[in-house]
């Protein structure tokens, strides 16, 4: 049997492996891969719960307390990466669905898998878990602003307002409670350490299960975008360089520590696919396309973050 330590060795090649078995499933069998999506959300809600288990939560006020990690960290995401957006959008076409999906998946910092890669890059799981209700609160509020800036009223006035609230409740809140229960009981009782260690070997696996998950079931919108493909996947690529590199000059600057700097880079590059997509979905008739773009940038994402797993610790040491 396959231990901890050698999952999280060949962490990157177990990714790498799923996403192709998910392309090909999804390829050869698209009618039964469609079937499977909504088993997405629990995987992903049982994912953070077994990343949150390995957590001491009772101890996340001094998180919350590192105040620089907190600002360089909303400046990076509220500020910086949407002029650089802004910037992006001014050189697309003239197709609204085309822009507003872009703006809705670049402008929205992820709330739930960045933690679990934050983590296997060794960064401050602690802190990355303080900032998500931040980074959950501030998009709701601005992203409105942002499309109205951006888009035009039209595209702020489109927006269902209930997607990201149940996606947060069912995908961050209930698995941290979970997990604040397990801790106390662990506290007291042998068998609930015994369980905290259990699920500290499974964040690795239950990645690759949801990476697989999504590989094969966006492998049909994805083949019916080609039109997307010569402007989406540029754009993807572009952020994933740009947020890296603003990651790595804000963390400098802040003079950040190892583990908050590696947190710093993947919130800046990771977006909430997962939750805008629902957003997408619920558009009236003929933009259709946006929830597309959505879907061909969070599979380009995917690529980045093994990219970045790599990467980030050998240029963050």
């Amino acid at each position: 049997m396959i231990n901890r330590a050698t999952l999280e060795r060949q962490q990157l090649w177990v990714y790498l492996v799923a996403i192709l078995i998910g392309l090909g499933f999804g390829a050869a069998l698209p009618g039964v891969a469609i079937r499977l999506e909504p088993l997405l959300w629990p995987l992903l809600a049982l994912l953070l719960f077994a990343t949150f288990s390995q957590v001491a939560l009772l101890r996340l006020t001094a998180a919350f307390r590192d105040l620089r990690f907190v600002a360089t960290a909303m400046a990076g995401n509220f500020l910086l990466l949407p002029l650089l957006v802004w910037g992006m959008l001014a050189l697309m076409p003239a197709d609204p669905a085309l822009r507003l999906g872009l703006a809705l998946v670049l402008l929205m910092p992820c709330t739930d898998w960045f933690l679990t890669f934050a983590h296997q890059a060794g960064g401050d799981l602690p802190r990355a878990v303080a900032l998500t209700p931040l980074l959950l609160v501030a998009q709701i509020l601005l992203l409105p602003l942002y499309l109205w800036l951006m888009l035009g009223r039209e595209a702020m006035e489109m927006l269902p307002d209930d997607s990201m609230a149940t996606a947060f409740v069912v995908v961050i809140v209930l698995p941290l409670l979970a997990a604040l229960g397990l801790e106390l009981w662990a506290r007291r009782h042998d068998t609930g350490q015994r369980l905290v260690a259990r699920l500290g070997g499974l964040p690795v696996p239950l990645l690759a299960l949801v990476l697989l998950l999504i590989a094969a079931t966006q492998v049909e919108p994805v083949l019916d975008a080609g039109a997307q493909l010569p402007w989406v996947v540029p754009a993807a690529l572009v952020f994933l360089v740009a947020g890296t590199l603003i990651g790595l000059a804000l963390a400098r600057a802040a003079r950040l520590a190892t583990a908050p700097a590696r947190t710093l880079v993947f919130t800046l590059t990771t977006r909430n696919s997962f939750v805008v997509l629902p957003l997408a979905l619920a558009l009236p008739a003929g933009w259709e396309r946006a929830a597309l773009v959505i879907v061909l940038q969070s599979l380009i994402e995917l690529f980045g973050m093994l990219a970045l797993l790599w990467l980030v610790p050998r240029v963050i040491r």
